[in-house]
Protein backbone atom coordinates (compact mmCIF):
# COMPACT_ATOMS: atom_id res chain seq x y z
CA UNK A 1 0.00 0.00 0.00
CA UNK A 2 1.16 3.33 -0.85
CA UNK A 3 1.84 6.49 1.95
CA UNK A 4 -0.57 7.92 -0.15
CA UNK A 5 -3.06 5.56 0.36
CA UNK A 6 -2.59 4.88 3.83
CA UNK A 7 -2.50 8.51 4.59
CA UNK A 8 -6.06 8.57 5.30
CA UNK A 9 -5.95 5.88 7.94
CA UNK A 10 -3.52 7.90 10.23
CA UNK A 11 -5.48 10.76 10.52
CA UNK A 12 -5.86 11.46 14.38
CA UNK A 13 -9.62 10.41 15.59
CA UNK A 14 -12.05 12.88 16.32
CA UNK A 15 -11.72 14.50 19.57
CA UNK A 16 -15.11 15.36 21.93
CA UNK A 17 -15.69 18.37 23.28
CA UNK A 18 -14.86 19.17 27.05
CA UNK A 19 -17.47 19.01 29.66
CA UNK A 20 -17.58 22.63 29.92
CA UNK A 21 -17.98 23.37 26.30
CA UNK A 22 -20.75 20.39 26.43
CA UNK A 23 -22.74 22.35 29.19
CA UNK A 24 -22.41 25.39 28.00
CA UNK A 25 -24.14 24.48 24.78
CA UNK A 26 -27.20 22.58 26.54
CA UNK A 27 -27.14 25.98 28.42
CA UNK A 28 -28.13 27.56 25.54
CA UNK A 29 -30.58 25.30 24.28
CA UNK A 30 -32.32 25.56 27.38
CA UNK A 31 -35.22 28.42 26.03
CA UNK A 32 -36.32 29.40 29.66
CA UNK A 33 -32.97 29.88 31.30
CA UNK A 34 -31.37 32.17 28.06
CA UNK A 35 -34.86 34.46 28.58
CA UNK A 36 -33.77 34.88 31.83
CA UNK A 37 -30.37 35.42 31.38
CA UNK A 38 -31.28 38.25 28.62
CA UNK A 39 -33.68 39.59 31.01
CA UNK A 40 -30.79 39.93 33.82
CA UNK A 41 -28.36 40.78 31.50
CA UNK A 42 -30.60 43.41 31.11
CA UNK A 43 -31.42 44.71 34.35
CA UNK A 44 -27.79 44.34 35.36
CA UNK A 45 -26.26 46.69 32.11
CA UNK A 46 -29.54 49.28 33.50
CA UNK A 47 -28.34 49.70 37.08
CA UNK A 48 -25.40 49.86 36.37
CA UNK A 49 -25.14 52.17 33.25
CA UNK A 50 -28.38 53.67 33.99
CA UNK A 51 -27.65 56.43 36.51
CA UNK A 52 -24.82 57.73 34.50
CA UNK A 53 -27.16 58.30 31.42
CA UNK A 54 -30.36 59.16 33.46
CA UNK A 55 -28.67 61.91 35.50
CA UNK A 56 -31.94 63.07 37.93
CA UNK A 57 -30.89 62.98 41.37
CA UNK A 58 -32.36 60.49 43.98
CA UNK A 59 -33.16 63.29 46.16
CA UNK A 60 -34.11 65.54 43.77
CA UNK A 61 -37.48 66.65 44.59
CA UNK A 62 -40.63 68.38 42.31
CA UNK A 63 -43.40 69.23 44.62
CA UNK A 64 -45.45 69.80 41.58
CA UNK A 65 -45.89 66.32 40.75
CA UNK A 66 -45.95 64.66 43.89
CA UNK A 67 -47.67 61.21 42.99
CA UNK A 68 -47.99 61.58 39.24
CA UNK A 69 -47.88 58.64 36.96
CA UNK A 70 -45.24 57.91 34.76
CA UNK A 71 -44.91 61.25 31.88
CA UNK A 72 -42.20 62.29 29.92
CA UNK A 73 -40.87 64.25 32.86
CA UNK A 74 -40.56 61.33 34.80
CA UNK A 75 -40.82 58.11 32.62
CA UNK A 76 -41.76 55.92 35.95
CA UNK A 77 -43.63 58.63 37.97
CA UNK A 78 -42.78 60.10 41.27
CA UNK A 79 -43.37 59.16 45.17
CA UNK A 80 -45.48 61.36 47.97
CA UNK A 81 -42.10 63.49 47.66
CA UNK A 82 -42.04 63.79 43.84
CA UNK A 83 -38.95 62.18 43.79
CA UNK A 84 -38.16 60.47 40.26
CA UNK A 85 -38.91 56.71 40.81
CA UNK A 86 -36.76 56.11 37.70
CA UNK A 87 -33.45 57.48 39.41
CA UNK A 88 -34.44 55.90 42.75
CA UNK A 89 -34.66 52.52 41.49
CA UNK A 90 -31.91 52.65 39.10
CA UNK A 91 -29.62 53.27 42.15
CA UNK A 92 -31.42 51.29 44.18
CA UNK A 93 -31.14 48.02 42.00
CA UNK A 94 -27.50 48.17 42.42
CA UNK A 95 -27.61 47.43 46.04
CA UNK A 96 -30.62 45.01 45.82
CA UNK A 97 -28.17 43.10 43.50
CA UNK A 98 -25.10 43.65 45.40
CA UNK A 99 -26.37 42.47 48.57
CA UNK A 100 -27.67 39.10 46.59
CA UNK A 101 -24.31 38.97 44.84
CA UNK A 102 -22.47 39.25 48.18
CA UNK A 103 -24.51 37.13 50.65
CA UNK A 104 -24.15 34.45 47.90
CA UNK A 105 -20.51 34.57 47.94
CA UNK A 106 -20.33 34.39 51.74
CA UNK A 107 -22.49 31.44 51.91
CA UNK A 108 -21.01 29.17 49.10
CA UNK A 109 -17.87 29.97 50.78
CA UNK A 110 -18.72 29.11 54.29
CA UNK A 111 -21.31 26.15 52.85
CA UNK A 112 -18.25 24.97 50.63
CA UNK A 113 -15.59 24.64 53.59
CA UNK A 114 -18.16 22.81 55.69
CA UNK A 115 -18.68 20.40 53.20
CA UNK A 116 -15.59 19.66 51.93
CA UNK A 117 -14.08 19.02 55.46
CA UNK A 118 -16.86 17.27 56.85
CA UNK A 119 -16.83 15.07 53.09
CA UNK A 120 -12.56 14.80 53.56
CA UNK A 121 -12.30 14.21 57.38
CA UNK A 122 -14.84 12.22 57.60
CA UNK A 123 -15.43 10.16 61.20
CA UNK A 124 -16.37 12.46 64.38
CA UNK A 125 -15.49 15.80 62.02
CA UNK A 126 -17.71 14.75 59.74
CA UNK A 127 -20.55 14.31 62.29
CA UNK A 128 -19.90 17.19 64.35
CA UNK A 129 -19.88 19.55 61.52
CA UNK A 130 -23.32 18.29 60.08
CA UNK A 131 -24.77 18.51 63.79
CA UNK A 132 -23.68 21.57 63.30
CA UNK A 133 -25.46 22.06 60.09
CA UNK A 134 -28.27 20.50 61.43
CA UNK A 135 -28.67 22.92 64.19
CA UNK A 136 -28.48 25.64 62.14
CA UNK A 137 -31.41 24.02 59.40
CA UNK A 138 -33.44 23.63 62.45
CA UNK A 139 -33.48 27.72 63.18
CA UNK A 140 -36.48 29.89 62.05
CA UNK A 141 -35.06 31.99 59.58
CA UNK A 142 -36.62 35.06 59.03
CA UNK A 143 -37.20 35.60 62.65
CA UNK A 144 -33.62 35.09 63.42
CA UNK A 145 -32.55 37.48 60.77
CA UNK A 146 -35.12 39.98 62.12
CA UNK A 147 -33.76 39.69 65.47
CA UNK A 148 -30.40 39.57 64.58
CA UNK A 149 -30.55 43.05 61.99
CA UNK A 150 -32.82 44.48 64.95
CA UNK A 151 -30.08 44.22 67.19
CA UNK A 152 -26.99 44.73 66.03
CA UNK A 153 -28.18 47.72 63.13
CA UNK A 154 -27.79 51.01 65.36
CA UNK A 155 -24.11 49.90 66.20
CA UNK A 156 -23.21 48.61 63.14
CA UNK A 157 -24.83 52.69 61.93
CA UNK A 158 -22.66 54.31 63.99
CA UNK A 159 -19.57 52.07 63.33
CA UNK A 160 -19.40 52.20 60.00
CA UNK A 161 -22.31 54.96 58.96
CA UNK A 162 -25.90 54.72 57.51
CA UNK A 163 -25.13 52.86 54.18
CA UNK A 164 -22.54 50.88 54.72
CA UNK A 165 -22.83 49.13 58.29
CA UNK A 166 -26.64 48.39 56.91
CA UNK A 167 -25.35 46.83 53.97
CA UNK A 168 -22.55 44.57 55.79
CA UNK A 169 -24.88 43.56 58.36
CA UNK A 170 -27.64 42.34 55.90
CA UNK A 171 -24.89 41.04 53.32
CA UNK A 172 -23.42 38.98 56.70
CA UNK A 173 -26.52 37.94 58.39
CA UNK A 174 -28.22 36.44 54.91
CA UNK A 175 -25.33 35.10 53.80
CA UNK A 176 -24.15 33.56 57.51
CA UNK A 177 -28.35 31.71 57.53
CA UNK A 178 -28.04 30.68 53.62
CA UNK A 179 -24.75 28.40 53.91
CA UNK A 180 -26.31 25.16 55.31
CA UNK A 181 -27.68 23.38 52.17
CA UNK A 182 -24.54 24.31 50.29
CA UNK A 183 -22.91 22.37 53.05
CA UNK A 184 -24.94 19.29 52.80
CA UNK A 185 -24.55 19.04 49.07
CA UNK A 186 -21.04 19.76 48.90
CA UNK A 187 -20.62 16.54 51.65
CA UNK A 188 -22.52 14.67 49.60
CA UNK A 189 -19.93 15.08 46.55
CA UNK A 190 -16.90 14.63 48.51
CA UNK A 191 -18.46 10.95 50.16
CA UNK A 192 -19.14 10.09 46.36
CA UNK A 193 -16.70 11.54 44.65
CA UNK A 194 -13.41 10.49 47.31
CA UNK A 195 -13.85 7.02 46.34
CA UNK A 196 -13.91 7.22 42.34
CA UNK A 197 -10.96 5.94 40.33
CA UNK A 198 -8.65 8.90 39.54
CA UNK A 199 -9.20 9.59 43.34
CA UNK A 200 -7.76 6.45 44.44
CA UNK A 201 -4.97 6.62 41.57
CA UNK A 202 -4.21 10.27 42.69
CA UNK A 203 -4.04 9.06 46.59
CA UNK A 204 -1.70 5.80 45.27
CA UNK A 205 0.49 7.83 43.63
CA UNK A 206 0.97 9.91 47.16
CA UNK A 207 -1.23 13.02 46.10
CA UNK A 208 -1.19 15.23 49.25
CA UNK A 209 -5.02 15.61 51.12
CA UNK A 210 -4.58 19.22 50.12
CA UNK A 211 -3.73 18.51 46.42
CA UNK A 212 -6.65 16.08 46.35
CA UNK A 213 -9.39 18.22 47.69
CA UNK A 214 -8.35 21.23 45.75
CA UNK A 215 -7.12 19.65 42.10
CA UNK A 216 -9.19 16.57 42.09
CA UNK A 217 -12.42 16.57 43.77
CA UNK A 218 -13.50 20.18 44.10
CA UNK A 219 -13.28 20.98 40.43
CA UNK A 220 -15.39 17.81 39.71
CA UNK A 221 -18.29 19.06 42.28
CA UNK A 222 -18.50 23.01 41.68
CA UNK A 223 -21.40 22.34 39.27
CA UNK A 224 -23.67 21.88 41.67
CA UNK A 225 -22.18 24.48 44.22
CA UNK A 226 -22.93 26.90 41.02
CA UNK A 227 -26.42 25.90 40.46
CA UNK A 228 -27.24 26.49 44.33
CA UNK A 229 -25.34 29.47 44.33
CA UNK A 230 -27.53 31.07 41.34
CA UNK A 231 -30.50 30.43 43.35
CA UNK A 232 -29.26 31.82 47.09
CA UNK A 233 -29.02 35.19 44.74
CA UNK A 234 -32.45 35.26 44.16
CA UNK A 235 -33.37 34.00 47.84
CA UNK A 236 -30.86 37.11 48.98
CA UNK A 237 -32.59 39.62 46.86
CA UNK A 238 -36.05 38.69 48.72
CA UNK A 239 -34.72 38.19 51.78
CA UNK A 240 -33.32 41.94 51.63
CA UNK A 241 -36.45 43.19 49.60
CA UNK A 242 -38.34 41.63 52.94
CA UNK A 243 -36.24 43.21 55.51
CA UNK A 244 -36.54 46.68 53.81
CA UNK A 245 -40.19 46.10 53.65
CA UNK A 246 -40.63 45.78 57.18
CA UNK A 247 -38.70 48.63 57.64
CA UNK A 248 -35.56 46.78 59.06
CA UNK A 249 -33.55 47.68 55.98
CA UNK A 250 -31.97 50.06 54.55
CA UNK A 251 -32.70 53.82 55.98
CA UNK A 252 -35.61 55.84 53.77
CA UNK A 253 -32.77 57.63 51.87
CA UNK A 254 -30.97 54.72 50.79
CA UNK A 255 -33.86 53.51 48.08
CA UNK A 256 -33.22 49.58 47.31
CA UNK A 257 -36.43 48.05 45.63
CA UNK A 258 -37.87 46.95 48.75
CA UNK A 259 -37.80 50.27 50.71
CA UNK A 260 -39.46 51.76 47.95
CA UNK A 261 -42.00 49.03 47.95
CA UNK A 262 -42.05 49.19 51.99
CA UNK A 263 -42.68 53.32 51.31
CA UNK A 264 -45.48 53.12 48.55
CA UNK A 265 -47.44 50.53 50.87
CA UNK A 266 -49.76 53.16 52.08
CA UNK A 267 -50.59 55.19 48.99
CA UNK A 268 -51.40 52.00 46.48
CA UNK A 269 -55.21 53.74 46.29
CA UNK A 270 -53.54 56.64 45.01
CA UNK A 271 -50.44 55.77 43.38
CA UNK A 272 -50.67 51.64 42.52
CA UNK A 273 -47.31 52.38 40.09
CA UNK A 274 -45.39 53.49 43.13
CA UNK A 275 -45.14 49.74 43.89
CA UNK A 276 -46.02 48.18 40.29
CA UNK A 277 -42.67 49.26 39.46
CA UNK A 278 -40.43 48.25 41.77
CA UNK A 279 -42.43 45.26 42.76
CA UNK A 280 -41.81 43.90 39.22
CA UNK A 281 -38.43 44.68 39.03
CA UNK A 282 -38.12 42.24 42.48
CA UNK A 283 -40.39 39.86 40.19
CA UNK A 284 -38.40 39.83 37.00
CA UNK A 285 -34.96 39.30 38.26
CA UNK A 286 -35.71 36.38 40.84
CA UNK A 287 -37.77 34.81 38.35
CA UNK A 288 -34.65 35.33 35.70
CA UNK A 289 -32.15 34.03 37.92
CA UNK A 290 -34.55 30.82 39.14
CA UNK A 291 -34.65 30.27 35.41
CA UNK A 292 -30.81 30.46 35.25
CA UNK A 293 -30.36 28.18 37.88
CA UNK A 294 -32.81 25.21 36.11
CA UNK A 295 -30.52 26.05 33.07
CA UNK A 296 -27.40 25.44 35.16
CA UNK A 297 -29.13 22.39 37.58
CA UNK A 298 -29.69 20.45 33.65
CA UNK A 299 -26.33 21.78 31.38
CA UNK A 300 -24.20 20.92 34.81
CA UNK A 301 -25.81 17.24 34.96
CA UNK A 302 -22.93 14.89 34.72
CA UNK A 303 -25.10 12.11 33.06
CA UNK A 304 -26.84 13.95 30.89
CA UNK A 305 -23.96 15.87 29.32
CA UNK A 306 -22.15 12.55 29.17
CA UNK A 307 -25.58 11.07 27.79
CA UNK A 308 -25.49 13.41 24.70
CA UNK A 309 -22.44 12.85 23.75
Amino acid sequence: MSIAAAAPLLTAPTTRPSLWREATRRFRRHRLAMVGFTVLVVMVTAVLVGPFVYRVPIDAIDFKAKLKGPSRAHPLGTDDLGQDLLARMLYGGRISLAVGVMAMLISITIGTSVGALAGQLGGAADHTLMRLTDLFLSLPQLPLLLLIVYLFRDVLKKTLGPETGVFVLIVAVIGGLRWMPVARLVRAQFLSLREKEFVEAARGLGAAPLRQVVRHILPNAVGPVIVAGSLDVAVAIIAESSLSFLGLGFPPDIPTWGRILFDAKDNLDFAPHWALFPGTAIFLTVLSINYIGDGLRDALDPRKVLGSK
